[in-house]
């Protein structure tokens, strides 16, 4: 009887070091030590910083892992070694059970590329048993003010010593001011919305190293260019006191949502001598608020300028015009008014307060008739209007008061060629936009340049 418990008990230690000595073939359990690795690195000088992670296998048996490798291969920026091997692929590894191993990631960027984007991404990705799992890789490059994922909760001032590049967001608390002084740049990441609860003053300058720029982070072709690369801007239910002066907001989700009256009575959003463009969805979306606009041009947006549910608004010598082309396609009007919001099954309703003075409202190479559209299905206030602009509708939008308003007349442009994506807004000598303004006593455009004491020209820009 001894003698047979003994051979159970040696059967048994065999048996287990025969299945941790086997190799699981089925799920396995693998888990990191981290699931994304950032690198805070400035380079204005040539920067390389080694970090490391662990892959754990967390089964009872070995484990073979196929391949740890680069997403970005030999061309990346980073390099690994796993185990004391090198990449950019390092394969057929084995992993006892319940061990580990180690992959070292080294980044080393050339700073001497002018064009490189402010954040560098790639990954590592580990393949075993027909399963696959990655580790994210981003390092900050250049050289700049970072900023993750922050809450300002009391006044600051943003000079234009350096740009700043937002990752994860940043809010501005309620009763909490930002200012952006003139020449700062703020780039932001893909998940970098900006949320201000308090008050937003950016205040640029009429010189292009003046003005204040939102854009997003990637500055390498071909992504410079692209719109949604971020969020946008949000101000949110107690915000006021808020103002853009030359400021410009491009490549966003949405360019500027303004949401809610001010508490001040004040208008929520003053825009002058600013530019929001080729923002995927909405440039200017306004729900039930409070906006003043000024020498402003938005243009080739998904949706240029949405006014919903009602609010306060006044557009003085702006221009809101689109163009079909490889990043956005012209199918929704350029203007949207309406004092109602649908909320799920609901429809919300609130009185609407809105005039427009020597503006253009235009967009071709679509499939848009009506370029202003205005509904209303609330039993309140309507109060719309057009005076001196010049617009492209085949039906006259509804509701609305037009005088002295030009109908369809091409606006002429400066340069339109949808192919490059060159687009100026200016106008040229044959404009019918020319001299048709009346005077408003705003003395400049969004150049900064003279408007005229008498007939001003159509539009944000004064022909010189």
């Amino acid at each position: 009887m001894k003698n047979i418990l003994v051979a159970i008990i040696i059967a048994g230690i065999t048996l287990s070091a025969c299945k941790k000595n086997s190799f699981i073939t089925g799920n396995a359990n693998v888990t990191t030590s981290v699931d994304s690795l950032h690198f805070d690195t400035l380079f204005t000088s040539t920067g390389s910083v080694t970090k490391l992670f662990r892959i754990f296998n967390q089964n009872d048996q070995k484990l073979r892992i196929d391949e740890v490798s680069l997403g970005g291969g030999s061309a990346s920026v980073f390099k690994i070694n796993v185990d004391g091997f090198n990449g950019p692929t390092v394969s057929n590894l084995e992993v006892e059970a319940n061990d580990s191993l180690y992959v070292f990631v080294t980044v080393k960027i050339d700073p001497s590329v002018a064009n490189l984007p402010f954040v560098i991404q790639d990954s590592v990705g580990i393949r075993f048993n027909n399963q696959q799992q990655w580790v994210q890789l981003d390092a900050w490059g250049q050289n700049a003010n970072f900023i993750r994922s922050a809450y300002i909760n009391g006044d600051e001032t943003w000079t234009n010593d350096l740009p700043y590049v937002i990752l994860g967001g940043m809010q501005v608390a309620e009763n909490v001011t930002l200012t952006l002084e003139k020449g700062t740049r703020v780039y932001l990441h893909a998940d970098a919305p900006i949320l201000i609860d308090g008050t937003l003053q950016a205040n640029g300058g009429a010189d292009d190293k003046d003005k204040v720029i939102f854009r997003s982070d990637r500055l390498d072709e071909p992504y410079k260019n692209y719109p949604s690369a971020w969020p946008g801007i949000f101000f949110r239910n107690k915000s006021i006191n808020n103002q853009l002066k030359f400021t410009e907001i491009r490549n966003s989700y949405q360019g500027v949502v303004v949401d809610h009256p001010a508490s001040n009575g004040q208008p929520k959003l003053t825009l002058k001598e600013t530019i929001i463009d080729n923002c995927f969805d909405a440039g200017l979306m306004a729900i039930n608020s409070s906006v003043k606009a000024e020498n402003c041009l938005i243009s080739n947006c998904g949706k240029n300028l949405v006014l919903v549910q009602g609010g306060n608004y006044s557009f003085t010598h702006c221009t809101v015009a689109s163009y079909s082309n490889s990043y956005i396609q012209h199918k929704d009007p350029v203007l949207a008014v309406t004092d109602f919001y649908k909320q799920g099954n609901n429809t919300v309703t609130a009185d609407l307060h809105a005039n427009f003075v020597n503006s253009i409202f235009w967009g071709d190479n679509g499939n848009v008739d009506n370029e202003v559209i205005a509904q209303k299905q609330g039993s309140g206030v309507f109060d719309l209007s057009f005076t001196n602009c010049l617009l492209k509708v085949k039906t006259n939008p509804a509701n609305t008061t037009l005088t002295n308003v030009i109908l369809n007349q091409p606006p002429a442009f400066e340069l339109i060629e949808t192919q490059k994506k060159l687009y100026n807004f200016r106008l040229k000598d044959e404009s019918p936009a020319l001299n048709k303004g009346m005077a408003t006593g705003i003395t400049i455009d969004l150049d900064g340049k003279p408007r005229p004491v008498g007939l001003p020209d159509l539009g944000s820009f004064e022909k010189q």
